[in-house]
């Protein structure tokens, strides 16, 4: 429908006025809400992320774009939280503790939010107690953990161990992401991927969930 790549289009290029302005036109037509976020909202962040992976495109833009999606998705919530709405799956991000670095685990959550997922972003110097009690209580399917300090890398490896105490390990998956980090050491902790950007944390997070 034309609505919707426009939608999609004016996501794309970032301007926040017009996707609010084409979303509250989806909306008085009586648009399906999901059919909205789908084949508008996340089918612009869709092609952001393409580009961004093919460096088309770079970080101003991507934020640009992000903004102008929570601008539709401000617009769409109440709708979704009325009609019950599921997103496709539900992460707990944020930067473990001792470690202030959120610029890549921002990015991470823009693209997951993007993608249709619902996202709990902790902030950051986040303890390994709120990581698990958050997932527990939110029933996550996916925890998120960043680092940028080497220092700060063995924090990780205490939210696996809890995850294990607690009994959400292997239920609930563990990704880790930041500079320092590799799929060698996702293996040595415990955890279940290494995502060194916010393309391939989607990836994952959509397998473990079962969407390709």
């Amino acid at each position: 429908m034309e609505l919707l790549q426009q939608i999609s289009d004016q996501l794309e290029k970032g301007d926040t006025v017009k996707v609010a302005e084409l979303t509250s036109q989806a909306i008085e037509q009586k648009l399906d809400t999901r059919i909205i976020l789908d084949n508008g909202l996340i089918a612009g962040m869709a092609v952001v992320g393409k580009k961004f992976k093919a460096h088309d495109i770079f970080l101003p833009d991507v934020l640009l774009a992000a903004r102008a999606m929570y601008a539709g998705l401000d617009l769409l919530k109440p709708l979704m939280i009325e009609e019950g709405i599921p997103t496709i799956g539900k992460v707990v991000i944020g930067t473990v503790q001792g470690d202030l670095h959120d610029i890549g685990k921002n990015l991470v959550g823009i693209m997951l939010k993007g993608a249709g997922f619902e996202v709990i972003d902790l902030g950051n110097d986040v303890t390994p107690e709120k990581f698990i009690d958050t997932a527990i209580t939110e029933q996550a399917d996916v925890i998120g953990l960043s680092a940028l300090l080497t220092t700060t890398m063995p924090t990780m490896k205490k939210v696996v161990e809890l995850a294990k105490e607690r009994g959400i390990h292997g239920k609930t998956r563990i990704i880790i992401g930041g500079a320092p980090l590799s799929s060698e050491y996702a293996g040595d902790i415990g955890a279940d991927a290494y995502c060194f950007d916010g393309i391939k944390a989607v990836e994952c997070v959509k397998g473990f969930v079962g969407i390709n």
